[in-house]
């Protein structure tokens, strides 16, 4: 059963730290992603795999919100000021966001199972 109290703790920390990430772009989120699932792993213990599923889905939900923001803000800002070029510009750039959403949720399961393993 899934501790959704572990996993938006997770997800709020992700959220935070994902945003000040943006200042240093790869070893911020990375750092975002490792610190939200090991809290999501934390508070749900049960074991490494349940720690690793808890950080997974902490990770998900914060590289999708991540993704959404930048993916239609990005698309929003060039098709607005890019004209119909920039709207092909924008979906790039949501692209990229879904990658950087996959990105995110590999290395908050490892937090995770760290996370149960140490609670």
């Amino acid at each position: 059963m899934v501790n959704w109290r572990a996993v938006l703790i997770g997800f709020g920390i992700e959220l935070v730290l994902g945003i000040v990430g943006f200042a240093v772009p790869i070893l911020g989120h990375l750092t975002a992603a490792i610190v939200g699932g090991f809290a999501a792993g934390y508070i749900a213990r049960g074991g490494v795999g349940n720690g690793a599923w808890h950080g997974l889905l902490a990770g998900a939900f914060g590289g999708l919100v991540i993704a959404l923001v930048v993916g239609i803000g990005g698309s929003a800002l060039l098709a607005v000021f890019g004209g119909p070029g920039g709207l092909l510009g924008g979906l790039g750039i949501t692209a990229v966001a879904v990658v950087l959403w996959f990105v995110l949720s590999i290395p908050s399961a490892v937090g995770g199972a760290l996370g149960a393993a140490l609670a």
